[in-house]
């Protein structure tokens, strides 16, 4: 199974050794699709992990022992599709693609699959259609 999650990080989190463990102890294969890692403020990084259900779980649960908060890559970035006007304007700054407008209906679709979670959309939409959604 291939999961994107998102990782939430505590001020003092940063600093354990989490991509190796997953690796090592929970045999995760993973690729870092966004990070922002800051030494003294609260951190994110997006990640899609592929491995067993059972080795996703308890990866999983090593985290939030930590108290790194994670979320599935669907809850983070949402679009109102009744605010959402399809301007395009989001399809401009999405750089894989996963805002793109279908030239014959004239309509920004949205595919959650190829979002890496960069928020680009969400500062540049006009009508506000595009937020970040926190549990």
């Amino acid at each position: 199974m291939k999961k994107r999650i998102i990782l939430r990080f505590k001020k003092n989190t940063i600093d354990k050794p989490i991509v190796y463990k997953l690796v090592k102890d929970y045999d995760l294969v993973f690729n870092i699709l966004r990070a922002s890692i800051l030494p003294r403020a609260e951190s994110m990084m997006v990640m899609e992990i592929e491995g067993t259900e059972d080795n996703f779980n308890r990866g999983i649960a090593y985290l939030r022992g930590l108290n790194i908060e994670t979320a599935p890559m669907e809850q983070d970035i949402n679009r109102d599709e009744e605010k959402c006007v399809h301007c395009g304007m989001c399809t401009s700054v999405c750089a894989p693609d996963a805002l793109y407008l279908d030239r014959e209906t004239m309509k920004v679709h949205f595919d959650y699959k190829k979002c890496v979670a960069c928020e680009l959309c969400v500062r540049v939409c006009p009508v506000k259609a595009m937020n970040v959604f926190f549990d």
